[in-house]
C-alpha cells in the first residue's frame, strides 16, 4: 500500500487537493503497474517558511517535498518516471518550480503494508494487490 506524502508551503483549495489526489492515484497506478484501491495519499499544507530546501532562495514561489513509501521491485527507470511525474503534476497544479521540489522514495517489502483484511504481497507486474 503505497503512502504518497506531499508537503507544500501554501494553502490549497479542497477541490484542487481532491483533483490532485485522483491524478496522483491514476498516475501511480499506470507507472507502477498496479491497482488503485490500496494507494494512500497525504497532502500537508505549511506556511511559506515552514519548508526549506538549501538551493531555494525564494520560497514564496513554492516548495514541495514528496516522500513515497512504495513496495520494492520496480526498476530505476520506473522510479525515475514516477518522481518526474510527481514533479510535473505539482508544477501544473500549483505552479511550483520543479527546482523547488525534492522527492524521496523508500522501498519496503510487501508485507510491511497492512490493510484490515490482509497485508500485501510483494509487487508483481500487472497485479492488483486487493483482487481476490
Amino acid at each position: 500500500m503505497p503512502h504518497l506524502q506531499f508537503e507544500i508551503n501554501r494553502t490549497l483549495a479542497d477541490a484542487d487537493k481532491i483533483a490532485f489526489a485522483e491524478q496522483v492515484r491514476q498516475f501511480f497506478s499506470t507507472v507502477m503497474d498496479t491497482g488503485t484501491d490500496h494507494i494512500s495519499i497525504s497532502i500537508r499544507e505549511f506556511g511559506t517558511h515552514n519548508l526549506s530546501i538549501g538551493r531555494v532562495k525564494e520560497p514564496e514561489q513554492g516548495i514541495a517535498l514528496v516522500n513515497a513509501d512504495i513496495r520494492e521491485g520496480r526498476t530505476m527507470e520506473k522510479r525515475r518516471t514516477l518522481t518526474l511525474g510527481f514533479m510535473d503534476l505539482l508544477n501544473k497544479t500549483w505552479g511550483i518550480p520543479k527546482e523547488h521540489m525534492y522527492v524521496t522514495l523508500t522501498e519496503h517489502k510487501g508485507e510491511d503494508f497492512h490493510l484490515l483484511e490482509r497485508y500485501l504481497a510483494g509487487w508483481q507486474e500487472g497485479e492488483d494487490p486487493l483482487a481476490d
